[in-house]
């Protein structure tokens, strides 16, 4: 027998030997080191080598009592491949390497693939779920986090990022069960396959453990499978008797540094099931209800939608467990209390108050509801299963209104008033009423009763608003009640409404939010008066909006392309805030397509009556569409229009020849008219106005061709009633746009050629130059002069502002006090009245 397996010779046999068989140990055995650890030495190493490479193992009960020998299965070499990437993967994260995070994952998936046979008999390994689920949660705050980030990562870690985001939304889906398993109780959910693999482990070793261990384990069993530890490792006893004490210490502890909020989530729905009073219960509920809410840190950051649904279970019950205890009052101010470890019954009638905002609870379930859909996907069904939600929100809504109704707490029902209203106004009364009806059948019949009519509910809400709330609830409750009345139809109420607010002289004012309804509200209102005919009214309602090129901005519906970095991070960020969801959102193309439309039917008719004349050329009803108008005459070859913007463009160049048929086909052509409630109706009145338009427009650009034209000819012509165009040249006749007389007997227009003199031409340029510098001097005289409500300032300033107030005096007269022409005529009062008159 060779040297080698001698048991005495010289040392370097003997440490060759030995490191062999502890490599060899270690590699067969990782998972009992610890065992192996114990029983083994260098002296025992030699034969335990021989035994193994000569076959004497089975011979030797030496070796058997101090080397247990594993054999490890194809589950445990695939299971341990595919941790050994989970963890290498979990490093990537941490240090933000997200190439190796990528590379890993792809690693883990493989081996996953390899082992589809075990798993498929074992299930897939909760250390495997738990990764990619934290995985996916990483990339969604890492994307957001480089979003604000002033310094970048760099390109080839972007890159991956950014794959890694759909990677791993791809593969969740394959796992969907088993991550909302994970997600209902991340830690149990490890706990388990823990404590089955510890049992295992057990079974295997051959020396039993020792009793002092085992008393352990026992000492650790809890009935429910959760038993809180404290810091130093010590059991944690929740019963009645410290209930409060350890209330406060989760209070005490929350907000601090290195405070593990699942933690104290877990405790205090611990100390849930222990409170056995109404007392107890509200204390706890408060705390814990709080507690869910601080998952949600930072400005986009927001609650998971598990979270939140467990939120709104607990504020159901906490208004339960008000509601059938009136005698405990949560209120924002109490005094503080003498003995607060100390269980509190109402006695002889009397109230316990205790610290707590509910009102608060409700506004920021509400906020986290909203933020949740500004994150989602709207094009997803994630979106649409989200917005199934806002039901059972409505109807905590409902009943925190109803519980501070009992209470006769003015300021928090007008604060859930006016979130119930944020949730109605932009709904049509469809489905108005069937959210009532829904909401009716979760809550008792004493706290909701069913509707029919959206109408009077939303009235009812904004009356309350208007006689109880402050200032800004009482503007957001007159613009949601305006809305609502726009939407379905109801516009001269609408308006009436807007004029007498005078909102529109405020608005300026009011905070970023309340200027967002406003711009909604004015874009309703353009809509309506679109829908009802009322083409002019429409554009003037538009105008603000659309004709400044940042709709997307104006009705928070997106961000606009910013040049040159103009935007700090800090206020994209804000700007993201403030965006509304989608569901809300008015159909911008559609918006686009009124505009333009209305555009179309005043100017085209009014470039004609210029005709030739530059001056009357200049002035220009809409900018926008001027300048398409221009360039789109300025295109050499013009193809069959594609959207919607081609078919107003040629439908404007062909109602400008007089062709009002191919006019009447390409806006009839343009598919976005099917969006609106009766689109038969829309189309068959935007015909009637191009007709008469039409016929506007040809006796502008022909009436010095003729001396007379028979008004039966022009019906003929239009195919409109005689009475219609009767009625058409006599008011063209009264504004003076026609220098023309009806011949009643002959029934025809006579058409007259008058030819201003020299003299009248230069008296009539006067006259617009005099009139377009007395608007210039009044917007100088209104930019100077403060507003109602300002302070004046202090210097030099104060006297001009003075001495402007005392010009303004001199030129505008009596109506100086009421502010200048300029102003009037912007407002929507002049316009709308005006044309409503015609």
């Amino acid at each position: 027998m060779s040297k080698f397996f001698a048991r005495s010779g010289d040392s370097d046999s003997d440490d060759t030997a030995s490191d062999y068989s502890d490599d060899l140990t270690t590699s067969e055995s990782e998972d009992h080191s610890d065992s192996d650890s114990d029983d083994s030495s260098s002296d025992d190493g030699r034969p335990a080598l021989r035994n193994r490479l000569l076959g004497a193992g089975s011979d030797d009960s030496d070796s058997d009592e101090d080397v247990v020998r594993v054999v490890r299965s194809a589950k445990d070499k695939r299971f341990e491949e595919i941790e050994q990437a989970v963890t290498a993967m979990a490093n990537g994260q941490k240090i933000n390497d997200w190439v190796s995070a990528q590379n890993e994952f792809e690693r883990a998936n493989k081996a996953i693939q390899k082992a589809a046979g075990i798993i498929s008999q074992t299930g897939v390994p909760k250390f495997y779920i738990k990764a990619v689920a934290e995985l996916e949660k990483a990339t969604q705050a890492a994307l957001e986090k480089e979003k604000t980030a002033s310094k970048k990562m760099n390109a080839s870690n972007a890159k991956a990022l950014s794959s890694m985001k759909s990677k791993v939304k791809k593969n969740n889906r394959l796992y969907e069960k088993e991550i909302q398993e994970y997600e209902k109780d991340p830690e149990g959910y490890i706990v388990e396959e823990e404590e089955v693999i510890e049992k295992t482990k057990v079974k295997k070793t051959p020396r039993p453990k020792p009793a002092s261990d085992e008393e352990g384990e026992d000492g650790e069993l809890v009935d429910d499978g959760f038993t809180p530890v404290s810091a130093g490792g010590k059991t944690i006893e929740l019963n009645q008797d410290n209930l409060f004490k350890k209330l406060k210490e989760v209070i005490d502890a929350r907000g601090k540094k290195n405070t593990n909020r699942e933690e104290q989530v877990r405790i205090l729905e611990r100390l849930l099931v222990v409170a056995n009073s109404p007392y107890q219960k509200i204390r706890v509920l408060l705390s814990l209800i709080s507690a869910q809410f601080d998952f949600a840190v930072g400005l986009s950051g927001y609650m998971g939608i598990p979270l939140w649904k467990n939120a709104e279970k607990y504020v159901n019950l906490l208004l339960t467990i008000l509601e059938s205890n009136p005698g405990y009052v949560v209120k924002e101010n109490v005094p503080d209390e003498d003995d607060v470890e100390k269980d509190r019954v109402p006695e002889n009638g009397e109230t316990v108050f205790i610290q707590g905002s509910i009102v608060a609870i409700v506004d920021r379930l509400d906020d986290e509801f909203t933020k949740s859909l500004q994150n989602i996907d709207p094009h997803t069904t994630d979106y649409v299963d989200r917005l199934k939600d806002e039901v059972g929100l409505y109807a905590v809504i409902v009943r925190s209104n109803a519980y501070f109704q009992k209470l006769e707490q003015i300021d928090a029902i007008c604060r859930t008033t006016t979130r119930r209203l944020e949730h109605l106004y932009f709904k049509p009364d469809v489905v108005i009423v069937a959210v009532e009806n829904a909401t009716t059948a979760l809550l008792p019949k004493t706290i909701a009763t069913p509707i029919k009519d959206s109408t009077s509910l939303i009235h009812d809400l904004c009356v309350y608003l208007y006689k109880n709330a402050n200032s800004l609830q009482r503007t957001r409750a007159m613009l949601c009640h305006i809305y609502h009345h726009a939407l379905h139809n109801r516009f001269f109420v609408a308006r009436d409404m807007l004029l007498m607010s005078h909102l529109q002289e405020t608005i300026h004012q009011a905070d970023v939010t309340t200027q967002i309804l406003h711009n909604r509200t004015m874009v309703q209102l353009g809509l309506c008066a679109f829908r009802e005919g009322m083409i002019k009214e429409a554009h003037t309602c538009l105008q603000d909006i659309s004709g400044t090129g940042r709709v997307k901005e104006l009705l928070a519906q997106g961000l606009q392309a910013q040049r040159y970095g103009s935007v700090t991070p800090e206020q994209e960020k804000l700007e993201r805030q403030r965006q509304l969801p989608f569901h809300m959102h008015i159909n911008l193309e559609l918006l686009e397509c009124v505009y333009l439309t209305g555009s179309m039917l005043l100017e085209i008719p009014a470039m004609a009556a210029a005709g030739s004349n530059t001056d009357s050329r200049k002035k220009i009803i809409s900018k926008p569409f001027r300048r398409m108008l221009d360039y789109n005459s300025r295109q050499v070859f013009s193809g069959p229009p594609e959207n919607t913007r081609d078919h107003i463009m040629g439908a404007a160049k062909a109602l400008a020849s007089g062709e009002w048929q191919k006019s009447i086909e390409l806006i009839n052509a343009i598919k976005i008219w099917d969006l609106m409630p009766s689109t038969d109706k829309i189309k068959e009145m935007l015909g009637r106005k191009i007709q008469e338009e039409g016929l506007r427009t040809y006796l502008f650009s022909n009436a010095s061709y003729y001396s007379s034209i028979g008004l039966e000819q022009l019906a003929t012509m239009f195919e409109l009633p005689l009475t219609t165009v009767v009625s058409i040249v006599s008011k063209m006749v009264w504004n003076e746009e026609l220098s023309a007389s009806i011949d009643q007997v002959s029934n025809v227009v006579v058409l007259h050629h008058v030819e201003p003199s020299k003299l009248q031409s230069l008296a009539l340029a006067f006259a617009e130059k005099a009139s377009g510098f007395v608007e210039s001097n009044e917007k100088l005289l209104e930019a100077r002069t403060p507003q109602q409500g300002e302070r004046p300032k202090k210097g030099p300033a104060n006297k001009d502002q003075s001495s402007g107030k005392q010009q303004q005096q001199r030129t505008m007269g009596p109506r100086g006090n009421r502010g200048g022409r300029n102003q009037f005529n912007n407002g929507l009062g002049n316009s709308v009245r005006g044309g409503r008159n015609k």
